[in-house]
């Protein structure tokens, strides 16, 4: 069964190129360690007509936008081993200098695949 990690994190819209430099990266990484998909997509409609809208769970600040984030892996054994392969490659590279969001308000999870085609 696949096994996607998923984040969604606000963003300032003047951090998006910066961002996107961080994400090419990601991808490059996680896809050289064995990810089989990853996706960074930014926010384009976020204006629902029902549920709960992104900006209003994720508390949004006038100038930020939200990226969905999602890494596709085999299962859940080999999600822990290509990240702890990044994670080993990243602690080499040492602490990004300016991080173009705020890691705190990141939301993180593992999910297991349901339907996959």
């Amino acid at each position: 069964m696949r096994y996607v990690d998923g984040y969604i994190l606000p963003v300032p819209k003047k951090n998006l190129k910066a961002y996107l430099r961080m994400a090419r990266m990601g991808k490059e990484m996680w896809r050289k360690h064995g990810a089989i998909d990853y996706k960074e997509c930014v926010a384009d409609d976020l204006q629902t007509k029902w549920g709960t809208p992104f900006p209003r769970m994720m508390k949004l600040k006038p100038g930020e936008t939200l990226v969905f984030s999602y890494i596709v892996f085999k299962s859940r054994a080999h999600r822990d081993r290509v990240n702890s392969k990044v994670m080993k490659e990243m602690e080499k590279m040492g602490e990004p200098k300016d991080m173009p969001f705020d890691m705190k308000r990141m939301v993180y999870g593992g999910f297991k695949a349901l339907v996959d085609a």
